[in-house]
């Protein structure tokens, strides 16, 4: 599988799980008493958040992608829907 497709790939497992942690996960903790939630979720987004590095930086060797595209991905993945955003960017610039 070519490196931009993992990363995108990644990228959108990545960006549901954190939507499912902040939106599931952690009201299900605070209002509901179940911490549990937050310690499953959190674990699969922290899994996934490493192999979204990992892809990260196979793309930024393979691609030769500038160090500003590369920390703006790492940025986008930390804010909710950032990682669809880049997903659509992606996708606009292999269909060209």
């Amino acid at each position: 599988m070519k490196s931009l497709e993992w990363l995108r790939k990644v990228g959108n497992a990545e960006g549901i799980s954190y939507l499912l942690l902040l939106g599931v996960a952690m009201p299900l903790k605070y209002m509901a008493g179940m911490p549990e939630a937050v310690r499953i979720l959190g674990s699969i987004h922290g899994f996934l958040f490493v192999l979204f590095m990992a892809a990260l930086f196979r793309v930024w060797q393979t691609q030769k992608w500038p160090y500003e595209r590369v920390a703006m991905a790492f940025l986008l993945s930390i804010v909710p829907f950032g990682t669809f955003y880049l997903d659509k960017k992606l996708r606009e610039e292999t269909s060209r």
